[in-house]
Formats: structure tokens, C-alpha cells, sequence
């Protein structure tokens, strides 16, 4: 029962969290992220701005903040060990952004079979990315948070006791994935989401994983 009400819990809590960054990324869009401050958005989604503050500690997280990193940290320490570390976390990379952005928006609940909301989809990404190309702090607290995930896949990666050498390959790898996903998301938002993101993520990949001569 107590796991009942704890998936409850966090069920809500990913709703109300949901409700806030939509009408945030709304009101971001309508007027601007500057000219938006949290008390907009906190009467925009009918809540306490202490409400707001606790699901998103900052302004910028509500641009920013997801559910995605941890998952795709599961994901990528889940792959075979045998598999070259570039291919490892770059497949999942692209993998997992795929879904995000086929993510189907069509209704206000959109819960997963396991009642979990389901990720908002290309529409937001897209959104995001606009903002953080004309915000400038949006755009260097993009960098902090892409140093956090980059942290995050090498400590899921490094084994216990930590082989130095092994850590220096992931943080060499798990960097230049993420810069060449980057790359990619950004080329694509500058293209107003037209290319087909996965493949030209597969793109950049494969640019970083070439053989210089």
C-alpha cells in the first residue's frame, strides 16, 4: 500500500511540476524570459510562487529542468560493457532523444502505462532551445547543466574502486558526445525543427568518432 501511495505521490508531483513548466514556457514564448518573472508564472499555473520555487529552485529551471538525465544514465550504464564507450552512450543519446521528441502530446494526460506522465515532446524541445539561443544566461547555464550530465554518466560508468585511467576515457568520451549532441540540437533548432533530429545527432556522432589523419 505504501508503494501505492508513493507512486501517487510522485505522480502528482510530476503533474504539478508539468502544469508549471507549460505555462511557464508559455508566458517565456508570449513576452519574453526576461520579461517573465516567477510570480507570472506562479498565478499563470494557479499556484504559490513557494510552489514554483520548490519544484524549480531557479528561473532558469524552469527552461531547463527535465526528467530525462537519470534516465538516460540508467540506460547507458545498462548497455553491454563490451560495446566501445562512444557507441554505448552515443546510441543512447540518440535513442532517448528520439523518444522525446515522437513523444505524443495529443492529450493532457499523457500517463504511460505504468501511470507516469509521459515527457512533453518536440514542441518543448524545440521552444527550449530557441530560448536558450536568445537568453544568454540561459545559455550558460545549459553548459552547467550538460558538465552535470557528463559527470553523471561517468560516475555510473567508473566502477568501484575507480580505475583512473578507465575515468579519464569516460570523461574524454562522455564529453564528446554530449558537444556533438549538442551541436546537433542546436543546428536543428536554428533549422526550426525541420531535419530529422536523430539522424543528424547520428551525424554529429559520427564527425566526433572519425579517425584523423
Amino acid at each position: 500500500m505504501g508503494e501505492e501511495v508513493m507512486s501517487l505521490r510522485e505522480r502528482q508531483r510530476l503533474m504539478t511540476q508539468r502544469t508549471i513548466q507549460q505555462h511557464a514556457m508559455r508566458l517565456f514564448l508570449e513576452r519574453g524570459y526576461d520579461e517573465t518573472t516567477v510570480n507570472d508564472v506562479a498565478r499563470a499555473a494557479g499556484v504559490s510562487s513557494m510552489t514554483v520555487y520548490r519544484h524549480f529552485p531557479t528561473k532558469e529551471d524552469l527552461v531547463l529542468s527535465d526528467e530525462y538525465d537519470p534516465l538516460i544514465v540508467q540506460r547507458i550504464a545498462a548497455q553491454p560493457a563490451e560495446e566501445p564507450l562512444m557507441r554505448r552512450i552515443g546510441a543512447t543519446l540518440v535513442a532517448e532523444v528520439g523518444k522525446v521528441v515522437s513523444a505524443d502530446r495529443g492529450s493532457d494526460d499523457n500517463s504511460s502505462e505504468h501511470g507516469v506522465v509521459a515527457p512533453a515532446g518536440k514542441e518543448l524541445l524545440l521552444a527550449r532551445l530557441r530560448l536558450v539561443l536568445a537568453t544568454p544566461a540561459l545559455r550558460a547555464r545549459r553548459w552547467d547543466s550538460q558538465y552535470a550530465t557528463q559527470k553523471a554518466i561517468v560516475e555510473a560508468l567508473r566502477g568501484d574502486p575507480p580505475d583512473p585511467d578507465l575515468e579519464f576515457r569516460l570523461w574524454v568520451a562522455a564529453g564528446a558526445c554530449l558537444a556533438a549532441v549538442s551541436a546537433a540540437l542546436l543546428r536543428w533548432a536554428e533549422e526550426n525543427g525541420r531535419p530529422d533530429l536523430p539522424q543528424l545527432m547520428t551525424q554529429a556522432l559520427t564527425i566526433v568518432s572519425e579517425r584523423q589523419r
